[in-house]
C-alpha cells in the first residue's frame, strides 16, 4: 500500500460488499426459485420511495443547506425516514455535505472530489479512511440546536436497526413472506437507495451539462435526476445552494420540490427560499458569454461578429447593474413599498422590464453561437 494511501474502513467495507453480493446473488436466487410476495414489491417500492425522499428532502434540502423550514412532525418522519436511508445520522450527513460544497473539487478537503475518479467519487471515499472524508462538526453548529437533529444523532443505530432489520422482518411475519420482505424491502431496496445517492457525487459530477456555472464539475442530468428524486440538477445547485429546487423548470423532473410544495400547501413547510429568476438568467449568460469569450482564444473572430459579442456583453453588464439599483431601491423602500401600492407595481414591473431584457439578450446570443460555429462566421 501506498504512503499516500490510508488504511482500509473495514467496517464499511465489509458491509458493502456483503449487502452489494447479496442483491446480485441472494435476491434473484430467492426470486427464481421461491418468488416474491406482492406484499414484498410493495413494501420494497414504498421503501425505496421514502428512504430517497427522507434523503433529499431531509437530509438534503430541509437540513444541509436549509432551504425551507418544516413543522415538528414532519421533521420527525424525515428524521426517520432518513435513518431508514442508512447513511449516517443528520448531524454527520450535513457536516460532511457541507464540507463538499466548500471545497467542491479539492481533491484534498472535498470528501468525495471526482477528480480522484469516478469510483472515488461513487462510494471508494467510504471504503479507505481518507482525512478528507472525517464529518467536521464545525460547519454544522446550528443543527445541534435542532431537538429533532440531536435526538436522531443519539438514538442513530436503535433506529436503523429498528427500520432496516426489524420492520422487514416484522412485516413479514404478518405478510407470511419473511424472506421475501427482508431480501427485497431491506437488501435490495437498501443496496439500490445508496446508488442512486451516490450517482449525485460521481454522475452529477462526470455526465452532463453546465449552464449555470463552469467553475466546478457539478453538471445538470435529467437521466440522473430520475434516479434521483430530482437532484440530477446538480449544475443549478452548487450554483444556487440555498434554493428548495433543483429542477428549476417547470418541466425538469423534481418530485423532492414537488412534496415540498405540496408540504407547504398543508401548512407542514414554510418559509422556502428560492433564486430571483433574474439571477439565474444572470448565471446563464454570464457561462454563455465565457464560453464565447473562451471560443474567441481558441482562435480568430470575424472582427463584425467579435464586435457583436463586446456590444452584447456591455449591454449585459449595464442590465445587471440596473437591477442592482434597483435592488437598492427596493431596499431604501421598505415599508413604504408594503403600503403604497403604486411604489410596490413600479418596482416590481422595473425588476421584469431587466428579466426580460436579460431573456432577450440569451436568445441573441444562442444566434451568436450558432453564427460562430458556422464556416462563413470565421472565414
Amino acid at each position: 500500500m501506498s504512503a499516500h494511501t490510508p488504511p482500509v474502513a473495514w467496517t464499511s467495507a465489509i458491509f458493502f460488499a456483503l449487502s452489494n453480493l447479496a442483491a446480485l446473488t441472494l435476491v434473484p436466487w430467492w426470486g427464481l426459485t421461491q418468488g416474491f410476495s406482492g406484499a414484498a414489491w410493495l413494501f420494497f417500492g414504498l421503501f425505496l420511495v421514502l428512504s430517497g425522499l427522507g434523503i433529499t428532502v431531509g437530509y438534503h434540502r430541509l437540513w444541509a443547506h436549509r432551504s425551507f423550514k418544516a413543522r415538528g412532525p414532519l421533521r420527525v418522519i424525515l428524521a426517520l425516514c432518513g435513518a431508514l436511508a442508512l447513511q449516517n445520522s443528520i448531524y454527520n450527513w450535513s457536516a460532511r455535505h457541507r464540507v463538499h460544497h466548500g471545497y467542491v473539487d479539492d481533491v484534498e478537503r472535498d470528501p468525495h472530489s471526482i477528480k480522484r475518479g469516478f469510483w472515488h467519487a461513487h462510494m471508494g471515499w467510504m471504503l479507505r479512511n481518507w482525512p478528507a472524508s472525517r464529518a467536521d462538526y464545525s460547519r454544522a453548529k446550528d443543527l445541534t440546536k435542532d431537538p429533532v437533529v440531536m435526538w436522531q444523532h443519539r438514538h442513530y443505530w436503535t433506529l436503523v436497526w429498528g427500520l432496516n432489520l426489524g420492520l422487514p422482518l416484522l412485516l413479514g411475519l404478518v405478510f407470511g413472506d419473511v424472506i421475501g420482505m427482508l431480501l427485497l424491502a431491506g437488501v435490495l431496496r437498501l443496496v439500490l437507495s445508496h446508488h442512486f445517492t451516490f450517482f449525485i457525487n460521481s454522475l452529477a459530477h462526470w455526465w452532463g451539462w453546465r449552464p449555470y456555472s463552469d467553475e466546478n464539475t457539478a453538471v445538470d442530468n435529467g437521466l440522473v435526476a430520475l434516479l434521483t428524486w430530482g437532484e440530477g440538477y446538480h449544475n443549478f445547485h452548487h450554483a444556487f445552494q440555498g434554493d428548495y429546487r433543483n429542477g428549476v423548470r417547470w418541466w425538469q423532473y423534481d418530485p423532492s420540490k414537488w412534496l415540498i410544495n405540496l408540504l407547504a400547501w398543508t401548512g407542514l413547510v414554510h418559509d422556502r427560499r428560492w433564486t430571483p429568476r433574474f439571477k439565474i438568467l444572470r448565471a446563464r449568460l454570464h457561462t454563455e458569454f465565457r464560453r464565447l469569450l473562451n471560443a474567441d482564444a481558441a482562435g480568430p473572430m470575424h472582427d463584425t461578429w467579435r464586435a457583436t459579442v463586446e456590444r452584447e456583453y456591455q449591454h449585459f453588464r449595464d442590465t445587471v447593474n440596473q437591477w442592482q439599483q434597483v435592488q437598492a431601491d427596493n431596499m431604501r423602500a421598505g415599508r413604504e413599498a408594503l403600503n403604497d401600492r403604486w411604489l410596490r407595481t413600479e418596482l416590481r414591473t422595473r425588476f421584469k422590464e431587466l428579466e426580460y431584457r436579460l431573456k432577450m439578450q440569451r436568445r441573441r446570443l444562442r444566434a451568436l453561437s450558432a453564427c460562430h460555429r458556422t464556416p462563413s462566421a470565421s472565414a
